[in-house]
């Protein structure tokens, strides 16, 4: 993979006077947040000037992991409401014992890359990978598990998919997949970066690790290739 990511964005015009939060945005004013944003396109420093501000780019962290194939997953212990808004806990054990899984993880919730293409691609294509021998799709997100089951009911997910909180970052520390996001101005603190895994019972058979945010191996696509 590339040892770095590129992502350019133009900032707003700044004006002399102190910010007001309700009029300046880190975002093209031509742009939405549902239509533009995703988390690889935060700068590392904003600079405030008279003028409109230059375009700004950075680069991503080299990926760096704990996990790789033919890996046990550790045990942790992960949440989520089931279909009678029950609050439950589940291992990581049960989860894979003696099945197959795909396991992917999105940075956050209701961001766009993961609610226009991530999660959406995993749905899309449940059918198809279960036909191809696959027991449970999950998806795992820092968020806690009441923002996990709003964010399924905002995209009118069923059962193809279990959505499952890592809260306390237990799981996502366990394997290695922290992403630092607590010096970017948008307070999204520490989260997991993006992925998606093959696991045979607790043996991780195919891990595709994206850069940051970025969104390019980690896909429904990518895993079904994999099958």
């Amino acid at each position: 993979m590339a040892a770095t990511t590129a992502a350019i964005f133009t900032l707003p015009k700044l004006y002399k006077s102190s910010i007001n939060p309700k009029t300046i945005s880190p975002f093209s004013p031509k742009s939405t947040l549902s239509s533009s944003f995703s988390i690889s396109s935060v700068p590392f420093k904003v600079h405030h000037s008279k003028r409109n501000a230059q375009p700004l780019s950075y680069t991503t962290p080299r990926i760096s992991a704990e996990i790789s194939v033919g890996d046990k997953l550790p045990n942790s212990t992960l949440s989520y409401f089931d279909s009678s808004d029950e609050l439950k806990t589940l291992s990581v054990s049960d989860l894979t014992s003696g099945k197959k899984v795909v396991l992917f993880a999105v940075p956050g919730a209701f961001t766009p890359t993961c609610s226009q293409k991530h999660l959406p691609g995993f749905v899309e294509k449940s059918k198809e990978l279960k036909s191809k021998g696959v027991d449970t799709i999950a998806c795992i997100s820092v968020n806690d598990a009441f923002v996990m089951k709003a964010w399924k009911e905002n995209l009118n997910i069923g059962d193809e998919v279990l959505l499952l909180s890592d809260g306390n970052l237990e799981f996502t520390k366990a394997i290695g997949c922290e992403l630092d996001l607590t010096d970017k101005p948008i307070g999204l603190g520490v989260r997991s970066r993006r992925y998606a895994m093959l696991v045979d019972d607790g043996i991780v058979k195919v891990l595709n690790l994206e850069e940051g945010g970025a969104f390019n191996v980690s896909s429904a696509e990518d895993i079904l290739k994999a099958l």
